[in-house]
């Protein structure tokens, strides 16, 4: 049974950082495409960033310079690291992992950015 947990969301001053974590278990993170999307209240979900069973990363546009995805094999742990947090990045956080038959996604983690 695949399943993904995300941690390490909380309330942050603007400017502050927060890295995020999602374990997952009944899958290998390792041999597997990981993505981390949010959504903001009242807005439709936004893709992040991914990192691909060879390593290769992706960051969307709109949080490159500020968001790092990679992830730890042994841990089987992928993790998305925020730093000059703004306001509006305000929503919950969730990591995806894409398989043949559905996609898989956690139950979410809350950052709060206070200005």
């Amino acid at each position: 049974q695949v399943q993904l947990v995300e941690s390490g969301g909380d309330l942050v001053q603007a400017g502050g950082s927060l890295t995020l974590s999602c374990a997952a278990s009944g899958i290998m993170i390792s041999i597997n495409t990981v993505g981390w999307y949010r959504r903001a209240p009242g807005k439709r979900r936004e893709f992040l960033a991914r990192i691909t069973k060879s390593g290769s990363t992706l960051v969307t546009d709109s949080v490159k310079g500020r968001f790092t995805i990679s992830r730890d094999n042994a841990k089987n742990t992928a993790y998305l690291r925020m730093s000059s947090l703004k306001f509006e990045d305000t929503a919950v956080y969730y990591c995806n992992v894409p398989l043949a038959d559905r996609d898989y996604w956690g139950q979410g983690t809350q950052v709060t950015v206070s200005s």
